[in-house]
């Protein structure tokens, strides 16, 4: 199945957009390579208190532009889906302004153990002060006046990545997980494949019509786009094992091969995607590694 990319999107940084009635999004000013035209807040509610879901990076922009938005109406909960800079850190000011309670699965952490000696290349991406208020237990509820925010567990991207489901409406806010306009980025040792996609084959499994990512705009027909997403997945797994085949035995030689096409700024985030292919790849036997699976290992066929 062909994966289809959906790179219209306006962000009106600093204005709150209504995508539909009672969720309105409001797009942090931090655009780059990897967060897009930059990081999508929503807050969700009618008349009574409401709900953050992802409070964004720490800028004064985008902190006056929610609290605008917000407009002097209480503020129940804000919901951290998972703990990147780009994500998280504005939470406890935003809470310290509102009183709400922050909620999350819980704080940063590694999808493994750090092998001895190993450096994490991700640590200047991770909010590691953040700890929430509520920790959310998979399928826990979040609920305030005329909303109920069901907590799903989709780690791959980050070991604590969350979705929220809106109940009742179809409607899911998918964060890094799922996004209309690019992959998402799994990059051990914050994120693993095998994780990734155990959580899109979680997702598949609802009957959403709509899905609210965290860059980007909306993705619709999420069952068709999240089976894309798997077929995609599985494509590059069979390039890296072809690579191996052709006798490359390591991540640049085969990153320079099967992203080629892609922006250079962007090689360091596809070498660890290869690594996380790989990781999954010497789990499942069908690949093999002279040492502990890492970016400078000699990777073979099994």
């Amino acid at each position: 199945m062909a994966l289809e990319f959906d790179t219209r999107f306006e962000p009106r940084h600093g204005e709150a957009v209504e995508v539909v009635p009672n969720i309105r999004r409001i797009t942090a000013p931090n655009p780059s390579p990897f967060t897009f035209h930059g990081t999508n807040s929503y807050i969700v509610g009618g008349k009574g208190p409401l709900a953050v879901i992802d409070p964004g990076p720490e800028d004064e922009a985008h902190l006056a532009a929610l609290m605008r938005a917000l407009d002097g109406r209480p503020v129940s909960h804000i919901l951290v889906s998972h703990t990147h800079r780009d994500h998280s850190p504005l939470a406890a000011r935003l809470a310290e302004l509102t009183g709400a309670q922050t909620a999350a699965e819980g704080p940063h952490r590694p999808a493994r153990p750090l092998e001895i000696g190993e450096i994490n290349p991700l640590d200047a991406s991770a909010d590691a002060d953040f700890r929430p208020d509520l920790t959310l237990a998979d399928g826990e509820l979040v609920e305030g006046d005329g909303w109920k925010l069901r907590a799903l567990h989709t780690p791959g991207h980050t070991a604590n990545h969350c979705a929220f489901a809106l109940e009742g409406t179809g409607i899911t806010f998918s964060a890094d997980h799922v996004m209309a306009w690019s992959t998402t980025i799994v990059a051990p040792p914050d994120g693993a494949m095998t994780d990734y996609m155990a959580s899109l084959d979680r997702l598949l499994e609802r009957d959403d019509y709509l899905l609210l990512p965290g860059h980007g705009g909306p993705v619709g027909n999420p069952r068709q786009f999240m089976r894309g997403l798997k077929t995609h997945r599985k494509m590059r797994e069979r390039a890296i094992l072809e690579r191996l085949r052709a006798g490359e035995r390591r991540i640049p030689e085969i990153v320079k091969s099967i992203y080629r096409d892609t922006d250079p700024r962007l090689h360091g985030a596809a070498a660890l995607s290869v690594l996380a292919h790989l990781e999954d790849l010497v789990s499942r036997g069908r690949a093999k590694a002279d040492n502990t699976p890492s970016l400078e290992a000699r990777f073979s066929p099994a």
